[in-house]
């Protein structure tokens, strides 16, 4: 790490809270499918309803939190999502341990920890931009993206084993222990926060609802990159299940080579990430949006071309490394443009708006192409759903405008790592 340019000690916490969270998360994942089919024999439409429903309500319900914490202090909202996403899963360990685990309860912690997940993140975003300069937005958003594809290679592999070592509910607890860590970090990061200037009234109103997508949907620049990330998210996601369907059940690839096939390319998103902030100093930060979003459009058509053994497993490694990093140099530079472009007094609203219709948008494409798989087959949603990809670009902003919230554009600062 030498050479690494320091954000700040708080802003260390924030990244080790963010990152110990992040981990749990990955170590559970999927861990509530299954705990549903191994300890209360759930079909394949309960684990469908699970996987759709749960997000899809939660970000429903995180929709009226949104014009209530932006009238809050950050930090102290943040702990409160960690310790309710921390308290609800304990409830899963402890009712299992009881014998009274049911399909209903699952169903309803995945709705309670979706909903804090879109708040937690939705008050993040604005205290970062509380927290540092401009010029720092990128570097820490890239270490970031960073530690997400980290947590996402080595997670899943090592929840797996924990699951078949000591049962299905080891990884749950390991993800509520994740969240009090990070309640903890951001406990420890002092309280220097400011007291947002609240409105009048200060109670929120009913209008308040809406204003994170009106401004989303006003902004020249947002606007384009709001829909072109909603369709891109919601048709990757929704080939995972027919591209699971393919390997296991058609190719008849065993479960780790599965595994493998997503766990090395998450390599491509720690390189994509490290590269954001050079592309972005050399090429500008409209030019890297505009190439990386339609390279990773390029890429999901090729899965509908698996075929069996090693060249099987080859080309879809070689797919998924070159998604994941395009996906790893755009993430980051469009949570930044996001956050420069968005005002102070409108972050956290703006925030959960996005993320709630990627959430609501994803849930509903992941149920269609299921219904789509299990009438063409895999083969034909996997093609499908890289052909509409392929279209994508052009919801893309053609044009550079003018950075919004006010103030001139930020100067690029890169460390020693390149991000």
């Amino acid at each position: 790490m030498a050479g690494r340019r320091s954000l700040g000690r708080r802003f260390g916490w924030l990244w080790g809270a963010y990152a110990v969270s992040t981990a749990g998360t990955w170590l559970a994942f999927d861990a509530f499918a299954l705990i549903a089919v191994l300890a209360l024999d759930a079909g394949p439409t309960q684990v469908s309803l699970l996987a759709a429903v749960g997000p899809a309500v939660g970000a429903a319900v995180s929709v009226p939190l949104g014009p209530w914490v932006e009238i809050r202090r950050k930090r102290p909202v943040m702990i409160a999502a960690d310790l309710i996403r921390c308290g609800m899963l304990l409830s899963v360990p402890v009712a299992f341990a009881a014998g009274r685990l049911g399909f209903g309860q699952l169903l309803l912690v995945s709705v309670a920890v979706a909903a804090a997940d879109i708040t937690f993140n939705a008050a993040a975003g604005a205290f970062l931009k509380d927290l540092l300069p401009r010029r720092d937005l990128l570097v820490a958003n890239g270490r970031f993206e960073a530690t997400t594809w980290t947590a996402s290679m080595i997670g899943p592999p090592l929840g797996g084993a924990a699951i078949g070592l000591f049962g299905p509910v080891t990884t749950v607890v390991a993800d509520a222990v994740s969240y009090l860590l990070s309640a903890i970090g951001i406990r420890a990061m002092g309280d220097a926060e400011k007291h947002p200037v609240r409105p009048h009234p200060a109670v929120p109103r009913a209008g308040d609802l809406l204003d994170g997508w009106r401004h989303i949907l006003a902004d020249p620049a947002l606007r384009p990159l709001f829909l072109n990330s909603l369709l891109v998210n919601s048709l990757i996601m929704a080939a995972s299940p027919p591209l699971l369907i393919l390997m296991v059940d058609d190719l008849h690839f065993a479960p780790w080579q599965y595994a493998l096939a997503f766990a090395v390319p998450c390599t491509g998103g720690l390189l994509g990430s490290r590269l954001a902030p050079r592309l972005v100093a050399r090429h500008g930060r409209h030019r890297v949006l505009l190439t990386a979003g339609a390279l990773r459009a390029c890429w999901p058509i090729g899965l509908a071309f698996t075929g069996p053994g090693a060249p099987g497993l080859a080309l879809i490694m070689l797919v998924e490394f070159g998604l994941i990093t395009c996906c790893g140099v755009f993430n980051p530079v469009l949570a930044t443009h996001r956050l420069d472009r968005t005002p102070r007094d409108r972050v956290t609203r703006t925030l959960a708006a996005w993320s709630a219709t990627g959430k609501a948008t994803t849930a509903a494409t992941t149920a269609l192409w299921g219904v789509l798989a299990a009438r063409t087959g895999p083969r034909t949603a996997l093609a499908l759903a890289g052909a509409l990809l392929l279209a994508t670009p052009l919801l893309l902003p053609r044009r550079e405008h003018a950075t919004g919230a006010g103030s001139e554009p930020a100067p690029v600062t890169v460390d020693s790592e390149g991000g």
